[in-house]
């Protein structure tokens, strides 16, 4: 049996994008080596440090388990995805206004995972937010510059100032 290459066709950050792949390439490959888009990182291989965390159809993925061709004619939505023209998110920037930021290998799969908490839930309580990061591990951080950048965000949508968890001055 011969192992080909095949097209998949998947919108990555809005775009449709054609890209030839081989069955067994896993979708974070194809992001980073086909695609060029490297803020998906690789920190394990098999799914367990939340460092390759995107977003596929709106729910989050550890990639680094997702064959790419599992991921056809199905939307993908990476960290560079999330900044719109030269705005970056919100937690983008909370996440750097709090210091929630050490030597930056993991934030981009917390940032994809807080997204899609906040997507979910836009008002969620610190044990919440603990409990979607869990599967994003940080070597550097103790996760509480982390939570207090998304507790901001909320509070944020909440109509609040970041810098006062909400309650308006």
């Amino acid at each position: 049996m011969t192992v080909t290459r095949r097209i998949l066709t998947l919108t990555v950050n809005g775009e449709t994008r054609e890209v030839l792949v081989w069955p067994y390439q896993t979708l974070l490959e194809v992001l980073r080596e086909e695609l060029g888009l490297t803020g998906t990182k690789e920190g394990c291989g098999s799914g367990d440090c939340g460092c390759c965390t995107v977003l596929l159809d709106d729910q989050p993925v550890t990639s680094c388990l997702v064959l790419a061709l599992q991921a056809a004619g199905r939307r993908v939505r990476t960290i560079e995805g999330l900044a719109s023209g030269d705005h970056l998110d919100p937690l983008q920037e909370a996440f750097a206004q709090h210091g929630a930021l050490q030597c930056g290998f993991c934030i981009p799969g917390a940032i994809v995972m807080a997204r899609a908490l906040l997507n979910e839930n836009p008002h969620p309580t610190d044990e919440e937010i603990r409990w979607w990061l869990a599967g994003n591990l940080c070597r550097c951080t103790g996760y509480t510059k982390w939570v207090e950048a998304i507790r901001a965000v909320s509070a944020a949508d909440q109509g609040g100032s970041p810098a006062t968890g909400g309650e308006r001055q």
